[in-house]
């Protein structure tokens, strides 16, 4: 296994670690977002409004996107890190 391969192969996870983690991040900026508009209109500091409406969003969402994520990786490892591994 050459240099190059190695780092194609590291650009290819991490390229999958940022489809997989996307809908999660992106759920926890908006709804992070609209809570910190939601206090500071209301003047509401309480710390528990922050955490489980973003946790339950994100918990929600992670249900949702469950099968994506499972098949982005699946097809990572099937088309990518086992033909590696098998060939060697």
């Amino acid at each position: 296994m050459t240099e190059a391969q190695v780092f194609d192969f590291l650009r290819q996870g991490l390229w999958v670690a940022v489809l997989i983690s996307t809908p999660l991040l992106a759920v926890a900026l908006v709804v992070g977002v609209a809570i910190g508009l939601f206090q500071a209109l209301t003047s509401v500091q309480e710390m528990t409004l922050t955490f489980v409406p973003k946790a339950a969003a994100m918990m929600a969402v992670f249900w949702v996107s469950m099968s994506f994520m499972t098949s982005t990786l699946v097809s990572f490892f099937t088309d990518t890190i086992i033909p590696q591994i098998a060939g060697s």
